[in-house]
């Protein structure tokens, strides 16, 4: 009697996990459905923006078209140039409209991963992965400082090769994560993401350099130089982390703005200081070619001493101009907010100079028992 009743709760147990799975079913069938539907309005809504960009650059060719006539009236002007600013706000909104739809993968991506999708659609996924690409950085940077140092104390084959494939690694890793914050919105971009690329095969032609009296040479200097670049990367990070933190609790940045090894315009406020830091850092690459230059005329110079020291001379010219076209660029941009600044206050004391003989002419006129200007109109 008692099987009776164990087989009577087990059938009740199934029947109940039955209709569990049923609702589960639905479930399922619902979630596809929106799936689907999802799909759908994400090629639909891809479709219109490629729509309302092929109509914005028509409407911008005829504006250009439009502006080369001789005769445009003040109001035409006006017009064009409030239709300019509307294309603007568009192309802005545009953007917005794209951060939550799929985008296309690189052609970098697609060779390392293929045709993966690799778009982060919420957002606060996307802002825990761009937080993980900083912890990443700072994690690598802080064991590379370590290993650095090792291998200074300690000259062992094994612990610089540690040292070089962790290098290659990170720089590799660095490059397909930055490409995967490119397509969900991150704004890095130019000489910043090239410089990861060029580091890449740097640290890769490092690792098969083979042992021998012109790697002993070069050895700790190129130590010496990993450590100074790691500490400089490290409060570089610090304070990045602190100026994007604020700017963006000002709405002055994106959200998916990352912090880089050299600096940008952005930085501008409070880390004006890490300038001799990072042309140190820079004139450093600049020895370290400078020394692989020399060592190219050693008897037992091999391939990579030559291509190590065309990429640290190329890593030196573009950090060096990179930083010095922001540095340039935000003092144009500060001249002329000061002359904007000056010419409006000059124009303001213009006006009001132009006032005070109007006011006192009035008042001569009405000393005199002349009528002013107004009480003449009235008059009429």
């Amino acid at each position: 009697m008692s099987l009776s009743v164990d087989v009577d709760e087990l059938e009740k147990d199934w029947t109940e996990l039955s209709d569990e799975y049923r609702s589960l079913e639905a479930a399922n069938q619902q979630y596809q459905e929106l799936h689907e539907r999802l799909e759908e309005m994400q090629e639909k809504c891809t479709k219109q923006i490629q729509h309302q960009r092929y109509r914005m650059r028509q409407i911008s060719k005829n504006l250009k078209t439009y502006m080369t006539q001789e005769k445009l009236t003040p109001e035409d002007r006006d017009k064009v140039t409030q239709l300019e600013k509307s294309i603007m706000k568009r192309k802005a909104q545009i953007h917005e409209i794209e951060q939550g739809l799929p985008q296309q993968n690189s052609q970098y991506l697609k060779i390392i991963l293929g045709d993966v999708n690799v778009s982060i659609l919420n957002r606060n996924d996307k802002i825990r992965y761009k937080d993980e690409y900083e912890k990443f950085k700072l994690i690598l940077n802080v064991i590379g400082l370590l290993l650095s140092f090792l291998n200074i104390v300690f000259n062992y084959r094994a612990l610089e090769l540690v040292f070089l494939f962790l290098l290659v690694w990170y720089y590799c890793t660095l490059t397909i994560r930055e490409s995967i914050l490119k397509v969900n919105g991150s704004r890095i971009k130019g000489w910043w993401r090239l410089h990861h690329f060029i580091s890449t095969v740097c640290a890769g032609v490092l690792l098969v350099w083979p042992q021998g009296e012109p790697w002993q040479l070069f050895r700790s200097q190129f130590m010496y130089f990993n450590v100074y670049i790691s500490l400089v990367q490290y409060m570089q990070f610090r304070y990045q982390k602190g100026v994007l933190y604020r700017l963006k609790a000002l709405g002055e940045r994106h959200n998916m703005d990352i912090t880089i090894e050299g600096f940008h315009s952005w930085m501008w406020r409070g880390l004006k200081f890490l300038f001799p830091f990072l042309f140190v850092g820079y004139l450093f690459q600049f020895y370290n070619a400078w020394t692989l230059y020399r060592l190219t005329q050693h008897p037992d110079a091999t391939w990579q001493i030559p291509v190590l020291s065309i990429l640290f001379l190329i890593l030196f010219v573009g950090n060096s101009f990179t930083t010095l076209m922001v540095i340039l660029q935000k003092q144009t941009e500060r001249t002329e907010n000061r002359y904007r600044l000056m010419s409006l206050i000059a124009s303001k004391r213009q006006k009001t100079t132009v006032r005070q003989p109007t006011n006192e002419g009035a008042e001569a006129a009405t000393a005199k028992g002349e009528p002013t200007a107004v009480e003449s109109e009235k008059t009429k």
